[in-house]
């Protein structure tokens, strides 16, 4: 499972035309779920999301994590995280899993970030979204469960 975390002052995200969820300060996080992934990746993913010192203290440095600040989550699935570019010009997405295992898991996971107590909001999943992100910083980190140790 792979989780890219984009450090916001806002975000939302809309599905045709319409916004279906909103985020002020925070984090946006752009999830992939991978076809092995199960219960450990999503607890590791969860817990590392809300806990990483990602945001500036009274110094600039990053010492602050989502739950010390009180941040809010905007969750989007996105399986293009996934994408194999090592051959061709054309990405490959076997590695992604399949769409109702991969909804459920990024369900469980959503669950999992939501009982941290933040304000979460989400995307649709499998369904084509504009977000409008706007980036703090920019601070953008790559997380991958398959990095644990």
């Amino acid at each position: 499972m792979k989780a890219l975390l984009q450090r916001v002052t806002g975000a939302s995200v809309s599905v045709e035309g319409e916004v279906i969820g909103t985020i002020g300060r925070g984090l946006v996080v752009l999830v992939g779920v991978a076809g092995g992934d199960g219960d450990k990746d999503i607890h590791y993913l969860a817990r590392k999301i809300v806990n990483l010192r990602i945001f500036a203290d009274k110094e600039e440095k990053f010492n602050l994590s989502a739950l010390d600040i009180g941040a809010e989550l905007l969750l989007v699935s996105q399986f293009t995280l996934l994408a194999d570019t090592r051959k061709g010009r054309r990405p490959s997405f076997t590695e992604a899993a399949p769409p109702p295992r991969a909804e459920a898991l990024f369900q469980q996971f959503v669950d999992e970030v939501k009982a941290s107590g933040l304000k979460i909001a989400t995307g649709r999943f499998q369904q084509y979204m504009q977000l409008e992100i706007h980036n703090d910083g920019p601070a953008t980190v790559m997380l991958d469960s398959r990095d644990k140790l």
